[in-house]
């Protein structure tokens, strides 16, 4: 069990705690789970704007002429699309058809790439590319130096615009910006979002994140801004069916079974892309879709999936109760053939088979 004294904190762990938050241990961190209620803080940030702050995530920069090859090697998607203030969503395949971890590859310059990784496996990650950085590339691991802070919801644009010359409604989706935010230089911007509510991501250094955060929070006063937990930030994340790695994704599924064929491109060589491409070509056993509850009841994580007669076809990965829809909603692995849109399978809810449906994802259809 993780006791608070092995715990990292945050660079404002004392605010959060000042603030009232729950905090719990995650991913090794002191983290704030919840300021009010996981319900409240989820409306927010679906209706209004709210912060989170994420800064236990992993940073990574790789510097050099060959940066983009050791990214090419280890990542699955096609980096080399990428040009100056672009981003991607791509993961870590391993060499047994499993994925390292899921993650942003930023590109700063052709020769600088910005890595932002899962706080529960950035020493993991590290290993992994340091072990594949065949090419030379310099790397530097600051994530200790970085906070980050998640601006989600539609009102995010007008909580933050007072504070920066950036337009930041010309920071598409997956793109960034960096600049002066609150009269503090360098700060990195982006739009890639877990919520699927809109805003933007803040990358600050620690000596600078007390600045920022309450600069965020008096201009964005008006619009009801508010600090908001891990909790809500699962719900919010599981409607719009992202996965979350160590639920949906691990070393043991590959990114063709859990959906992300999209961020597989065979355009390249990259680790274990052989067996991810025989997998492509010839199908999987199992696929990671996403279900509705049809009758009352809330899956839950590890809780068994059923066919009508009760044989065994998978396992939920994430599930809850969704704020958004009234009713419960999930994740998990089932055998192919009850893996299409409308499939009945049923949930085993402490012991009692409750009736579901796949869905096409995401559940909250924006």
């Amino acid at each position: 069990m993780e006791t608070t004294q092995e715990l990292k904190k945050v660079a404002l762990n004392d605010l959060h705690v000042q603030l009232g938050a729950k905090m719990v241990p995650f991913a090794g961190y002191n983290m704030p789970v919840r300021y009010s209620s996981d319900l409240e803080e989820h409306h927010t940030v679906r209706n209004g704007v709210g912060v989170f702050d994420v800064s236990h995530m992993g940073e990574f920069v790789l510097r050099g002429k060959n940066a983009l090859d050791l990214v090419q090697l280890v990542t699955s998607n096609d980096a080399s699309k990428l040009t100056d203030g672009k981003i991607q969503y791509s993961c870590l395949p391993n060499h047994t058809g499993g994925i390292v971890d899921d993650l942003l590859v930023y590109r700063m310059s052709e020769e600088e790439y910005f890595l932002v990784v899962n706080a529960s496996n950035i020493e993991k990650d590290w290993n992994w590319i340091s072990e594949h950085n065949r090419f030379g590339v310099e790397m530097e691991n600051v994530s200790d130096q970085l906070s980050l802070f998640a601006v989600q919801g539609p009102k995010a644009i007008a909580a933050l615009q007072t504070l920066t010359d950036l337009n930041l409604s010309e920071i598409e989706y997956y793109t960034f910006r960096k600049g002066t935010l609150a009269g503090v230089n360098d700060v990195l911007i982006s739009a890639t979002g877990y919520t699927g509510a809109g805003g933007f991501e803040i990358y600050v250094r620690n000596e600078d994140a007390l600045t920022i955060w309450n600069a965020i929070f008096a201009a964005g006063a008006a619009e009801g801004i508010k600090p908001i937990g891990l909790g809500a930030r699962d719900t919010l994340r599981l409607e719009m069916g992202f996965c979350l790695y160590g639920n949906d994704i691990d070393d043991t599924t590959s990114p063709i079974e859990a959906g992300l064929g999209w961020i597989t491109k065979f355009t390249k060589n990259f680790n274990n892309s052989e067996a991810l491409l025989a997998q492509k070509n010839n199908g999987t056993a199992r696929k990671l879709v996403g279900f509705e509850m049809v009758e009352r009841g809330i899956p839950r994580g590890h809780y068994d999936l059923q066919d009508a007669d009760g044989n065994l076809i998978g396992q939920v990965t994430s599930g809850t109760q969704s704020p958004t829809l009234g009713i419960g909603i999930g994740m998990g692995y089932v055998q192919t053939a009850f893996s299409k849109p409308d499939s009945e399978i049923f949930v085993n809810v402490r012991g009692k088979a409750i009736r579901a449906k796949v869905v096409k994802l995401p559940f909250i259809k924006k």
